[in-house]
């Protein structure tokens, strides 16, 4: 009886693991925004991004200025020449740490009240207004009269339904704590209850490596569902999947170091068997 009630606790751990660690991840890489604006900062540094990035701000500024074509001909160069020395410019990566901030806090961490819909909160989106900031500052300089900045400059980056799911995410993520707390509880009674603890941690280690690869398969599914959508916009699918990309990095660390914990409690409750033969 006490072996049954010690494969039970065992199998709650497992499960609440199973949920617990990657609630925990996205807690601190998608819902808080220093972890967010940490994991994405690096994509402002790829060279193909910023080009993107630049021909959608240079695209923007040109539409804002509301000029006739023969003006808009003689202005352009200067738009252009301002764009593209954008990621040489001091302010950038302040701009760029200022947007992932601004598109965060859009996002994931304000969420529409009353059962209103926000502008722009209803998809993932990016507000490149600091970035167009900088832009509008030289062109003012090179025009020699003042350019008005917009408060906002959006890019829609995914769809609604993952608007949706990153609404849940934010709800239910922190709740992961607690969970990874109920997991080790859960083991501890196991351990406690068990008539062969080198059995137990044996099989809680084999038990963790299968969860583990459970993880891997699934977060494949979810790369490709997120990559199976399109925006259209150039900045928003390069921003996606670079986002992914580092997502798919993070979370693998993750896992790798749940593999170890596994390996290690394999290697300790085989030699615990071992030993206790003797």
């Amino acid at each position: 009886m006490r072996s049954f009630f010690a494969a039970i606790m065992v199998l709650l751990t497992l499960a609440l693991t199973a949920v617990s660690v990657p609630a925990i991840w996205a807690d601190r890489n998608v819902v808080q925004e220093s972890g967010f604006v940490a994991m994405a900062a690096p994509l402002g540094s790829d060279a193909k991004f910023q080009k993107a990035l630049a021909d959608a701000t240079a695209k923007t500024l040109s539409s804002q200025l509301k000029l006739d074509s023969g003006v808009l001909a003689f202005v352009q160069p200067i738009i252009e020449s301002a764009t593209h020395a954008l990621s040489s410019d001091p302010g950038y990566p302040a701009a760029w740490t200022e947007t992932l901030r601004r598109s965060h806090r859009l996002t994931v961490a304000a969420t529409p009240s009353d059962g209103q819909q926000v502008s722009g909160r209803d998809r993932l989106t990016l507000d490149t207004a600091p970035l167009l900031g900088l832009v509008e500052l030289k062109v003012a300089a090179g025009l020699g009269s003042q350019v008005t900045a917009p408060e906002q400059v959006l890019i829609e980056v995914g769809q609604p339904e993952q608007r949706s799911a990153i609404v849940k995410l934010a709800t239910f993520a922190p709740l992961g704590y607690w969970l990874a707390g109920g997991a080790l509880l859960a083991l501890l009674l196991a351990l406690v209850i068990a008539r062969r603890r080198s059995t137990t941690i044996l099989l809680a280690g084999i038990g963790l490596a299968v969860v583990a690869g459970l993880w891997k398969l699934a977060m494949d599914r979810v790369v490709e569902t997120v990559l199976a959508s399109t925006s259209g916009n150039d900045v928003a699918e390069l921003f996606k999947q670079q986002f992914v990309m580092a997502s798919i990095a993070s979370f693998g660390q993750w896992i790798g170091i749940v593999l170890a914990g596994a390996g290690v409690l394999v290697v300790a409750g085989g030699l615990g068997r071992i030993f206790s033969r003797r």
